[in-house]
């Protein structure tokens, strides 16, 4: 159990190549600090996807404010950006070499999901236990108001290190 009922952490930034890599290594730092060295992988890649999604997707700008959370025993993080467009699923053909960040985000999250923020924008956050259990258990995906069936039990034996072709 962690001792500190609630811990937080933010970053605004444009989503630019350069920029993601340094969000990447500060929410890296902030979990060793939190003494949670095991979700870094998890976090680094979730968080990269996400923001490389506002670098490719987002219009009006590239804005956009990362929020890391724990809170008990759940670490939130969460990209909020100006652009209102809720992001959409792909199943990508095995040759293409962009459109699975989501399908990852879901792959080595508890949870996802994505919601409007204010009059124009979103929120597209995901959910790790931060407690170092064996086991990762992804309990359920969220997209917007719908929910997916949930995943079956993998052990992190069965995941295999990603990668991203974003720099940093």
């Amino acid at each position: 159990m962690i001792s500190k009922p609630s811990r937080h952490c933010t970053v605004e930034l444009q989503a630019l190549p350069s920029r993601i890599g340094q969000v990447r290594r500060i929410v890296s730092a902030q979990l060793r600090y939190w003494h949670l060295d095991f979700l870094i992988d998890r976090a680094a890649l979730g968080v990269t996807e996400l923001l490389t999604n506002v670098h490719r997707h987002a219009e009006p700008d590239k804005l956009c404010t990362v929020e890391i959370e724990l809170l008990l025993d759940r670490l939130t993080v969460s990209v909020h950006d100006n652009d209102p467009r809720l992001p959409v699923v792909q199943d990508a053909e095995i040759s293409a070499t962009c459109g699975r960040g989501l399908a990852m985000v879901a792959a080595v999250s508890e949870s996802w999901g994505a919601r409007p923020h204010g009059d124009s924008g979103k929120v597209v956050w995901f959910t790790l236990p931060a407690h170092s259990d064996p086991v990762a258990v992804p309990k359920r995906s969220r997209y917007d108001a719908g929910h997916r069936p949930a995943a079956r039990r993998r052990s992190r034996a069965e995941h295999a290190p990603a990668r991203s072709a974003v720099a940093g």
